[in-house]
């Protein structure tokens, strides 16, 4: 099954930072996100990330629970997170952690895209299957 909607997102910096040596910067960032449509649920989590001294070129790994309904499914799951940024183009994998649905969402499993649109509107897209 696919779903599709929007989300909110809000990035806080943690103390809990490495020093970056070369010019590049090292942050750890605490996720909150709030997401709405198909998925109404919110999110916390944490990113580490990597910017360098390239404009636009970045990576970042992310852990985050999600907490609410799924089509109609209530639960919870966590999602791992993989990007890199580079000249104006982006590589994203965001993936279900196998064995972490809980309740109604037990056994689930996917991935999901995430889209921005010019006005900064912050959008998902997620393919997932459930069992049964």
């Amino acid at each position: 099954m696919k779903v599709t909607g929007t989300f909110e997102v809000m990035l806080s910096p943690l103390d809990a930072a490495a020093e970056g040596k070369g010019g590049v910067n090292l942050r750890s960032m605490a996720i909150r996100k709030t997401f709405s449509g198909d998925l109404e649920a919110s999110s916390q989590g944490q990113m580490l990330s990597a910017t360098t001294a390239e404009p636009g070129a970045a990576g970042y790994v992310a852990l985050e629970q999600v907490s609410g309904s799924l089509c109609g499914h209530e639960g919870s799951f966590a999602l791992q997170h993989y990007g890199r940024m580079q000249g104006g183009s982006q590589h994203l994998t965001l993936e279900v952690v196998p064995g972490s649905g809980a309740a109604a969402l037990a056994g689930l499993t996917g991935s999901m895209a995430i889209r921005i649109d010019e006005e900064g509107q912050h959008f998902y897209d997620f393919e997932f299957e459930l069992p049964g």
